[in-house]
């Protein structure tokens, strides 16, 4: 590995972590925070800001990234930008103690969505735009920016877009791989302003409007709100935020067809066709088997938004499913395993992986019927490489032992075992929320220190789909 390439790509990262910072300091003077805390959001600028261009400085020189130096420009870009990240909360005291920072910072640019803030309300604005912006930006991934602008700086980009883009497959939409960031960028600023100007006119203030479609369209879930989208009784806000969840869950090169005129595009992707039936399906099923189990009844729209936010890892919620009926709540923890599509912002196994492995294992069993039969696995009517299925196979096994890992490991950290689990589970998908005492109307805050760090761990685990870190510890990897 080439560390002083790889340092200087992370050195750009942090520039541009510290050029949309700087958004927050003007941020909070227009929204009018007091006066030490608009200081303190500019002193926190100017340090991320002079420790990247510190960094630039020394690393600068010829520039070749290799396939290594790609995995490790993502797994020290990511760490980089959680670190620097911090600062505002840090320096603020908005968090005080660098161990909950870290997790807060690490948490909103993975995704997650998880907190250790036990009273949201009381930030300042500009702390809690920044809360939100640090989602936006982990959404479509930071790093996409500096794909986006490394042909500027002479070097290409493909090694850093293959380790970091979430699915099995990447998928280009042109030649260059800088105008294939441009372009995705581009459809995921058009969905944020689509979705801020309809909040509004559903009745939302700009700043809520604004910060709600930042969480909703990177799949990320924090809110301005202790209550989170529960504090708008509003059923026009909700769905609006139930459609963009959807969109955010799908695969955004399907967006960029369609917006190209391919309005067919949906309906010929099978990953697509599959996760907004199970979506739906699911939702039916809560509505209809919640008084069977001794509930009282989940409305259609609570059963809708808490299986799209789950399923699409966005992790808002509108009511308390820890409080549903058991088969209700078994579902939902289901959901907490699939993700939504591949090249979408969701997190999870992404649903590509459970459909080619269940095609997989409906092969299997006609094998096992006519040993001779030549069948393959096909994913929109092409088959699938068997190199893809048997990675898929790996990466679902390994996920799921991880799963089994942390699982072991939070019990030491949780009084009950489904806070434990389900703590691995949504930390390691980037959903948020568990159950129990991570529950939708909980937090983290409880968890002790080094916890706190090991979900962190986690959470750039599953936003950067296993591989990409747990490669860092191979010896291989370093080796000339």
């Amino acid at each position: 590995m080439n560390v002083r390439c790889v340092l200087h790509v992370v050195s750009v990262l942090m520039l541009v972590v510290a050029a949309a910072m700087a958004t927050a300091v003007l941020a909070s003077w227009g929204w009018g925070d007091p006066l030490f805390i608009r200081l303190q959001i500019l002193r926190a600028t100017g340090v991320a800001a002079a420790l990247g261009a510190l960094l630039y400085v020394l690393t600068r020189g010829p520039m070749s990234l290799s396939r290594k130096d790609g995995f490790g420009i993502v797994a020290f870009g990511w760490l980089a930008a959680g670190l620097i990240g911090s600062l505002p909360y840090l320096f603020t005291f908005a968090i005080p103690g660098p161990v909950d920072a870290i997790f807060e910072t690490i948490s909103g640019f993975t995704t997650t969505g998880a907190t250790i803030l036990p009273d949201i309300e009381a930030l300042p604005r500009g702390i809690l735009y920044w809360r939100s912006l640090t989602q936006w930006l982990g959404g479509m991934g930071v790093l996409l920016v500096v794909v986006a602008i490394l042909p500027i700086l002479g070097v290409g980009g493909m090694q850093i877009y293959r380790a970091e883009m979430p699915g099995p497959q990447k998928d280009r939409l042109t030649p260059r791989i800088g105008t294939t960031a441009k372009l995705l960028y581009g459809v995921y600023l058009l969905l944020t302003v689509m979705q801020t100007v309809l909040l509004m006119v559903a009745g939302m203030s700009f700043f809520d409007a604004l910060n709600h479609t930042f969480c909703t369209v990177s799949t990320g879930g924090f809110s301005p709100y202790n209550s989170s989208i529960a504090a708008f009784d509003s059923s026009w806000v909700h769905t609006i935020i139930i459609v963009f969840m959807l969109l955010a869950g799908i695969n955004f090169s399907l967006h960029f067809r369609f917006l190209k005129g391919d309005f067919r595009s949906y309906f010929r992707s099978d990953e697509t066709k599959f996760y907004l039936g199970l979506v739906f399906f699911t939702a039916i099923a809560i509505v209809l088997t919640s008084p069977l189990d001794g509930g009282t009844g989940v409305g259609f729209l609570d059963s809708l938004f808490q299986v799209t936010s789950i399923m699409t890892t966005t992790g808002f919620a509108t009511a308390d499913f820890d409080l549903w009926p058991l088969f209700s709540k078994a579902i939902i923890f289901a959901l907490l395993f699939s993700g939504g599509c591949a090249g979408s912002t969701a997190g999870g196994l992404k649903i590509v992986r459970s459909l080619v492995l269940l095609k997989e294992v409906f092969r299997q069993l006609r094998l096992f019927i006519q040993p001779q039969a030549v069948l393959k696995v096909r994913l929109d009517k092409f088959p699938v490489p068997a190199a893809i299925v048997s990675g898929i196979t790996a990466f679902m096994f390994c996920y799921l032992l991880l799963i089994t890992a942390f699982t072991l490991i939070m019990t030491f950290y949780f009084p009950d075992f489904a806070s434990a689990s389900s703590a691995a589970i949504s930390c390691l998908g980037n959903v948020g929320p568990g159950f129990s005492s991570v529950g939708p109307t909980q937090n983290y805050a409880a968890v002790a220190g080094s916890g706190k760090l090991i979900l962190a761990f986690c959470m750039l685990l599953g936003r950067l789909e296993l591989f990409t870190v747990l490669v860092l510890f191979t010896p291989s990897l370093w080796k000339r």
